[in-house]
């Protein structure tokens, strides 16, 4: 029987992510950090470029962050790192952004796709080992493993770790969402052989065009990632020992993200505030999302679970007559989408579970301003449902 959507009184312009807030706070501090940089004109490379990294690494507990040019970047890095190649299985989640198993594809390896838990939308680390157990099968080399750590939540980690060392795997964790997050005391960033993240402006640490980093404790491959970001280059710059990209990070962005980093734990208590609003007001009509034991989220994005025979289409309309933005995250597996369907899944055909979650998800706005709103939306989508 499907539910009956009730009509919504109006909430006037709000915003999914609330980014001009922020720039509001902080609007004085940026200027002068960008008028910095046009100061001394080092636009690539600059001194905020090596501050911001420094930061990063002191900010996660890690010995070495490399900044990039977008999250997309900071997991090709890795790979190339890693020596990913053709033959090469590498374990991914099809619940999540194309990158992901993009990059994979960019280096010549295989993803091969695995299903998610109901509850975290995270890897399934059963799932994991089946799709390690397919791989096999056809015949490739398993070396690494990316579990995604889906709308700001990190993967179970320990899980998975268990798995990787069973099968002599590495892992790069994919932070793009999670930045900010912890897992049993080690935060996002320290987590994996790799970790990476993106500062695309919607992330919870953004800056205003794109960005990103690659977080390690190894030596040696943040000396061949800092290479590898620069065209490959070694002792000078004209000086190549490996092929590698033009992956730098603007030092304008760099300066923006310094500034953004000063406030960013204030945000990630507001954004807990706000994902406890929602869970209470609406833990009784809709699935909520869950937190691990031992594990914080960043709330990239706050995903509810919708009743199985719910119209979605009908709610999300009525919620935007009601002045209310929502997204959908995502509305297909990576599986089904044209460009991936050929590569392998864990069972060899459907992955029940994501393909499940791709027909019932649903974002509802979140960022560190969204304040009292949360309960408004809260009490919207209460009247609309029930």
């Amino acid at each position: 029987m499907t539910t009956q959507l009730k009509q919504p009184e109006m909430i006037q312009h709000m915003q999914f992510i609330d980014l001009k807030s922020q720039l509001e706070l902080i609007r004085p501090q940026i200027d002068a950090a960008i008028k910095r940089v046009l100061d001394h004109g080092n636009f690539i490379m600059g001194p905020e470029v090596h501050a911001l990294e420094k930061q990063l690494a002191e900010f996660c507990g890690v010995k070495h962050a490399i900044s990039c040019a977008n999250g997309t970047d900071a997991l090709g890095l890795g790979l190339m790192a890693k020596n990913v190649g053709p033959g090469d299985a590498i374990f991914v989640p099809s619940f999540t952004f194309a990158a992901t198993a993009e990059v994979v594809s960019w280096v010549g390896g295989t993803p091969v796709f695995i299903d998610s838990l109901e509850d975290t939308y995270n890897m399934d680390p059963k799932s994991l080992e089946q799709g390690i157990k397919q791989a096999q099968k056809l015949g490739l080399k398993h070396a690494g493993i990316i579990p995604v750590d889906l709308f700001g939540q990190p993967a179970d980690y320990d899980a998975i770790q268990a798995i990787a060392d069973e099968y002599n795997l590495w892992i790069m964790a994919d932070g793009a969402q999670s930045f900010g997050a912890s897992y049993k005391d080690r935060k996002v960033g320290n987590i994996g052989n790799i970790a990476t993240t993106s500062f695309f402006p919607a992330k919870p640490l953004g800056c205003y065009g794109d960005g990103g980093a690659i977080f390690t404790n190894d030596d040696e491959l943040s000396a061949i990632i800092k290479s590898l970001r620069v065209h490959g280059q070694g002792s000078d710059k004209y000086d190549n020992v490996r092929i590698g990209m033009n992956g730098r990070l603007d030092t304008i962005q760099a300066a923006i993200l310094i500034e953004k980093l000063k406030i960013f734990p204030n945000e990630l208590i507001a954004r807990q505030k706000a994902a406890d609003a929602y869970n209470a007001a609406l833990k009784d009509i809709v699935k909520v999302p869950h937190v691990i034991d031992g594990a914080t989220s960043a709330w990239a994005q706050y995903t509810l679970l919708l009743p199985e025979h719910m119209d979605r289409s009908k709610l999300i309309a009525s919620l935007k007559e009601a002045g209310v933005p929502t997204m959908i995250y995502y509305v297909k597996p990576l599986h089904l989408q044209t460009a991936y369907k050929h590569y392998p899944t864990a069972t060899g055909g459907s992955l029940p579970v994501c393909e499940g979650l791709s027909e019932q998800v649903l974002s509802l706005p979140m960022s560190g301003y969204v304040g009292g709103d949360s309960m408004h939306v809260s009490m919207l989508l209460r009247g609309i449902i029930c």
